[in-house]
């Protein structure tokens, strides 16, 4: 067992992965940080538009704050959110809501105002519908952070994975 372990190890070493976090300390290895670092990130509209904008700020600026002379400017269009009724009662009341939002993503280089990357992403999440009106609303706001944080997590993985593949290969 613990040789078909090593074989294994040895395998996906051998393979050509490359780590999306973190480097391989090679002089010329960037890491994520940096390749994010240097990303301006357009304004949203909108509410749900900041917070997701805030949610991205702090994914992509962990280290050394906003990038003085940024390479690329992230592009996210308005937020569009769809709410849906699920699990209809016999006397039509819903108990269930479904809370969907969805964004087109771009990544513009400023050098050359090139369009690098396009992407319709979207997130989605349930919530209970109580018989209390305030207790649903609460329960919707929080859903409703929750798809925003699961977008940004999205979109700084398809822009991660594309900056990872293109700049560095």
């Amino acid at each position: 067992m613990r040789i078909l372990l090593v074989l294994m190890c040895l395998i996906i070493a051998s393979c050509g992965f490359s780590p999306v976090y973190g480097t391989l300390g090679h002089d010329n290895d960037f890491g994520t940080e940096s390749l994010l670092a240097v990303i301006d990130i357009a304004n949203i509209p909108d509410r749900e538009g900041q917070f997701l904008r805030n949610e991205l700020i702090d994914r992509f600026y962990r280290s050394n704050g906003r990038p003085a002379q940024p390479q690329y400017r992230l592009v996210v269009s308005d937020l569009q959110e769809t709410l849906r009724d699920l699990d209809i009662t016999e006397r039509s009341d819903s108990t269930r809501g479904q809370l969907r939002i969805d964004a087109h993503i771009a990544l513009i280089d400023l050098k050359t105002q090139e369009t690098l990357l396009e992407r319709d992403l979207h997130s989605a999440s349930s919530y209970n519908i109580l018989g209390s009106e305030f207790a649903t609303r609460v329960s919707e706001q929080n859903t409703r952070e929750n798809v925003l944080n699961a977008l940004g997590q999205r979109i700084e993985t398809q822009v991660t994975l594309y900056l990872k593949n293109t700049v560095i290969h």
